[in-house]
């Protein structure tokens, strides 16, 4: 078997995850967060689409994490996104953050927004 060191780009990837924090490239964020190409912040939620849209250049996808659940979002979130060129894809912050690192370590232009779980 033939194994092959995944390197990132300038985005890092899930660590792991529990409840109410993310583990994101080995340092813990509690609550909300985005990552993607400009690092890691704070994200205010399915109202905080400035945020998302800023991202507009970088990426062609946004992942969203909608909890342990997954849940739809807002169409406001959802419209505006389209509208600005970003594809959205929601899902359980589980499978969004595995989605991710798997596009991460292809060279991906993507991004993540995380609803704890």
């Amino acid at each position: 078997m033939r194994l092959n060191e995944i390197t990132y780009s300038n985005a890092v990837p899930i660590d792991g995850y529990g409840p109410g924090f993310f583990r994101i490239g080995g340092k813990a964020y509690e609550g909300a967060v985005i990552t993607g190409p400009e690092g890691t912040g704070a994200w205010g939620g399915y109202a905080d689409q400035d945020t998302l849209l800023a991202l507009a250049d970088q990426v062609d996808v946004v992942f969203v994490g909608t909890g342990a659940e997954l849940t739809h979002i807002p169409p406001e979130l959802r419209n505006a996104l389209e509208a600005a060129g970003i594809g959205v894809e929601n899902m359980n912050s589980p499978a969004a953050c595995r989605t991710y690192n798997v596009l991460l370590s292809e060279g991906r232009r993507v991004a993540l927004a995380l609803l704890p779980v």
